[in-house]
């Protein structure tokens, strides 16, 4: 347990006395800055590419097969 412990401060640790101070993380322009490059949004349906399709019944499943296999002689 106490193996475990020093591990996990380890980076903690070495985080602490690091020389220079990490990248900024936010991105984000001034809130101020009403020329900020800030997308409206709009709605979009949830389902808008749905196509509607019916089951089919089953089919015999050697052709199938046999359609989507590679050619018999090839080298796979």
């Amino acid at each position: 347990m106490k193996r475990l412990f020093s591990m996990a401060l380890l980076p903690i640790v070495l985080g602490g006395c690091a020389a220079t101070l990490p990248a900024e993380v936010s991105s984000l322009g001034d809130p101020a800055d009403s020329t900020s490059g800030i997308r409206s949004i709009q709605y979009r349906s949830p389902v808008v590419g749905y196509t509607h399709r019916e089951p089919t019944g089953p089919k015999p499943w050697v052709p199938l097969n046999d359609a989507q296999s590679p050619k018999k002689g090839d080298a796979s």
